[in-house]
């Protein structure tokens, strides 16, 4: 059972203009100008591009609301948003079954990421679902229906803290993978809690505190599975909220660090955040919309003679004497895409 939040990472595609002496240009946390596309270095950005077999020239853009490698998926909210960005500037729609088996796609086989795949479906379903991975490789995704003043008050319940400690996911996931044969108890545990879970928040004649202490028991199991998972300074940050009033919580994400979510009653919600005042506390709220375009403004392609003819002229001037410009021209074009964290 997972959900997303109101936290996105925006993605702005477009054709770049074909008067720069580079033919893409990339900028999230650095800034890429490369004189072909398989010259990227961003790993996602190469492969989607390599995967919808784009070549031309494309300026991609992205900002997000929170940082990545915080275990709140967002290296999978990021392919996702990319690929129906790119989809849009191609003039073409994708389902969101489809667009999940694209993002899965480019991260498990192009990227041969030790990743699964529930942030790449949670990111372009979207909302408070259950999703089945059945043996043969389908996914199903079913919308846990409750009232909405029912989620209201478990959000209230829910405080999310960032320890600080930054994770790359694949790395967790290799050694979770290779103990996985040795778990099959603790794994059918956590199944179970998934059907407790469902049952809880789907009674609003249950007490939503058993939501909260089935989160410290799934905590358990899952911290059980790999060393790699937890260390002492998330223990302490645990055992601090505990010590609070918190009834229960988890780290979030494949575990080693980012975002641990409490469940605090809200009576107790501020001596959680005194307790942990040297932590960073995210508001945030439920949201029950997946990857999804804001601004459509489809645009004619550039024709190729202006594309020869940019490498004409560069090549006449030499490397690195072309005309240069710190921002890429505007153009009354985009397809920009907000893309929900899970």
């Amino acid at each position: 059972m997972s959900t997303t939040i109101d936290k996105c990472c925006y993605i702005t595609c477009r054709y770049l203009p074909p008067f720069f002496e580079y033919h893409s240009r990339i900028s999230y946390s650095r800034v890429e100008n490369v004189p072909h596309n398989y010259a990227i270095q961003h790993p996602s950005v190469r492969a989607c591009l390599q995967h919808l077999g784009i070549d031309n020239g494309v300026e991609i853009q992205h900002v997000a609301d929170l940082p990545a490698r915080t275990g709140l998926g967002t290296s999978s909210a990021f392919t996702v948003g990319l690929l129906l960005g790119l989809y849009a500037l191609r003039n073409q729609m994708r389902d969101k079954q489809a667009l999940t088996a694209d993002a899965i796609h480019v991260e498990q086989e192009l990227l041969q990421e030790a990743v699964g795949s529930q942030d790449q479906t949670s990111a372009a379903f979207g909302g408070l679902n259950r999703i089945n991975f059945h043996t043969d490789g389908a996914i199903e995704v079913n919308r846990v229906l409750t009232p909405l003043s029912r989620l209201e008050e478990l959000q209230q319940r829910l405080a999310l803290y960032f320890t600080g400690f930054s994770r790359t996911a694949s790395e967790i996931a290799q050694e979770q993978l290779r103990v996985t044969p040795q778990k099959k108890n603790e794994l059918n545990m956590m199944l179970q809690l998934v059907d407790e879970a469902e049952a809880i928040v789907t009674n609003p004649s249950c007490s939503l505190d058993e939501f909260g202490r089935l989160l410290h028991k799934s905590w358990q199991i899952k911290r059980s599975l790999t060393h790699k998972i937890s260390n002492a300074d998330i223990d302490q940050v645990y055992e601090a909220g505990l010590n609070a009033g918190a009834l229960g919580g988890k780290l979030l994400g494949a575990g080693g660090g980012g975002f641990m979510l409490f469940y605090v009653p809200p009576e107790r919600r501020q001596a959680l955040r005194s307790r942990l005042r040297n932590l960073l506390c995210v508001p945030f709220r439920f949201s029950t919309r997946g990857s999804h375009v804001v601004v459509y403004e489809p645009e004619e392609a550039y024709d190729q003679s202006l594309v020869d003819e940019r490498y004409a002229v560069y090549a006449q001037c030499g490397e690195g004497t072309g005309p240069r410009s710190s921002e890429p021209l505007h153009s009354n074009s985009a397809s920009t895409v907000g893309q929900p964290l899970g």
